[in-house]
């Protein structure tokens, strides 16, 4: 029995290595989306300026910032229900 994992078996390096192959997916994943739908809502599409103009740059920071709230109570909430189901954390 492991103190740690309240008597659930601990997982092998490979199955470590695996979940954190799988993190980074999902988060290369999320980071294409977000740049996606913030690019297509803030940036003007005619590319008049070779910078961002101020309004771009200032919707595309807050757009991030709402994407990545978003994404956290997302997870957040799989992790709280993975839990209940009486499953070990959610990666």
């Amino acid at each position: 029995m492991s103190f740690l994992g309240f008597g659930r078996p601990q997982p092998s390096s490979a199955e470590k290595i695996a979940a954190v192959e799988n993190e980074l997916k999902m988060v290369a994943e999320m980071h294409s989306r977000m740049i996606k739908v913030c690019t297509s809502k803030c940036v003007d599409k005619t590319y008049r300026e070779g910078e961002l103009a101020k309004g771009e740059a200032v919707c595309l920071d807050r757009c991030a910032a709402k994407f990545f709230e978003a994404h956290q109570k997302i997870f957040e909430q799989i992790q709280t229900e993975t839990q209940n189901r009486g499953g070990g954390p959610a990666f």
